[in-house]
């Protein structure tokens, strides 16, 4: 699903150059559910915006579902994560002036699908999140762990290839978070690949594989050829840093 060879991304401003990824390589496969850690700045953002298409690189390759988007247009990067990738951010991001179920129909209707697909979509979406009877609520009328379970629900709608989550469960009690986690289980378990960033030890080991990102590395730990040393299972260097 995911194959990155030696991509480099620097940010730059008028003095400073940052090197938020170098000679990154990273494979996902097809199914996968993977969690990703590191403390502040060490890249997770930028790697998840940059395998949603929503930033490029300076260098490197990168082949998406086996197809190369190093060089696509933006309409054509557009239409892929349209297609095939689904978002869930840590902040909801509903549109609060929409209810619930066009917060849904949103990329449905980006997609030009017709108005009977799209309102059976919403609803079979709705009823997996445990929401169906609340579809005309708007978003303020929603608690947090509910408005995050509409931003699932908008994500995998369409059926995406990919999900991609930043701290999804970032703004929520533990509660509200294992819910959202056994919602992103219950998605990948029928196929769909997940890509998970946390900052919470225990909801990262619930993704079947794990990798950490320091100072824009990548620490893999099921690739790893030497032991790395872990504190409560952490490696050492990211626990340091307060991951």
């Amino acid at each position: 699903m995911i194959k990155m060879q030696g991509i480099r991304k620097i940010y730059r401003t008028e003095h400073v150059e940052t090197h938020a990824l170098d000679s990154f390589d990273l494979e996902v496969k097809s199914g996968e559910f993977i969690s990703i850690m590191g403390p502040s700045g060490s890249g997770k953002t930028t790697l998840l915006n940059l395998i949603g298409l929503l930033d490029s690189f300076d260098r490197g390759s990168y082949v998406l579902d086996d197809e190369d988007v190093s060089t696509l247009s933006d309409r054509q990067m557009s239409r892929i994560r349209n297609l095939k990738i689904g978002f869930i951010f840590q902040t909801f991001n509903l549109i609060p002036d929409l209810n619930i179920f066009d917060n849904v129909d949103v990329p449905l209707r980006y997609r030009g699908m017709p108005a009977k697909e799209r309102r059976v979509a919403i609803e079979e979406a709705l009823a997996t999140v445990g929401l169906a009877s609340r579809k005309k609520h708007m978003p303020a009328q929603l608690s947090g762990g509910q408005q995050q379970r509409v931003a699932v629900a908008r994500a995998f709608v369409g059926g995406p290839k990919l999900i991609l989550a930043d701290e999804p469960t970032g703004n929520l009690d533990s509660a509200m978070a294992n819910d959202i986690m056994d919602l992103l289980e219950k998605i990948n378990e029928q196929g769909t690949t997940v890509a998970m960033v946390t900052h919470d030890p225990d909801l990262a080991h619930r993704a079947p594989r794990q990798i950490h990102l320091l100072d824009g590395s990548l620490i893999d730990l099921e690739t790893q050829d030497k032991p790395v040393p872990l504190i409560n299972g952490v490696p050492v260097g990211l626990a340091k840093a307060g991951c």
